[in-house]
């Protein structure tokens, strides 16, 4: 048996939840349109474990989304997942966001594109199938009429995220499913980190880092 506190912070969801062998009991979370994760992120984690009636000790292990997704947003995660598995010795696991966001799309055949907004055109994708295994890998791709051309004809291609929004209008095969759910959360975390949990698939706490697929670029101020 196992006690896992998930974090989702990738996106503009600050979520949250405690999770008993995959199965989620309580769930905080807040998609307010804005980044609220500087906030919301620890008061959230202080309600779910008094909501749980338990104490940090009694958490297993903490999960983490790992990302791609918003620069901040993933430090803000990683840091209270790192600083709490430091102070109470517990493990840490890290889960793919993508992945994790796959798993709100319940479908019988066909695949799964989760997508994650990366501004403009360009999106955060991966492809996945029913069974929710990865087809291809993650990839930072400007999306055009072409885009996904190899399993549009072959059958449904189910889009889902917030990057998928903006892709209606471009991709317009009739096989292009587009579903209603934009952000990743900690709901979807908690099979996915209790089967790492007891595979013990854990990362170095010193030294984990999110995975955020490209560089974080500061635009600088334009001068008046």
């Amino acid at each position: 048996m196992a006690t896992i506190l998930n974090i989702e912070t990738a996106t503009k969801n600050c979520s949250v939840s405690i999770a008993k062998d995959g199965v989620t009991l309580v769930l905080q979370e807040l998609n307010d349109g804005n980044y609220s994760h500087a906030e919301k992120l620890h008061p959230f984690i202080q309600q779910v474990v008094e909501e749980a009636k338990i104490s940090f000790n009694d958490i297993d292990a903490v999960a983490v989304s790992k990302g791609p997704g918003s620069y901040t947003g993933l430090r803000i995660g990683v840091s209270a997942a790192k600083g709490l598995c430091f102070a109470f010795d517990k493990p840490l696991i890290s889960i793919e966001t993508l992945h994790s966001l796959a798993h709100k799309a319940t479908v019988d055949n066909g695949v799964i594109v989760p997508m994650l907004d990366a501004r403009r055109m360009e999106v955060y994708a991966a492809v996945y199938d029913s069974n929710y295994n990865q087809l291809r890998e993650i990839k930072a791709e400007v999306i055009d009429e072409n885009s996904f051309q190899e399993y549009l004809p072959e059958g449904k291609v189910y889009f889902l995220g917030d990057g998928a929004e903006k892709c209606k209008e471009v991709i317009t095969h009739e096989n292009a499913v587009f579903i209603d759910s934009k952000h990743p959360s900690a709901k979807e975390m908690a099979q996915l980190s209790y089967d790492k949990y007891k595979k013990n698939d854990i990362e170095d706490v010193a030294y984990f880092e999110p995975f955020y697929l490209k560089d974080f670029v500061v635009t600088p101020e334009k001068k008046r």
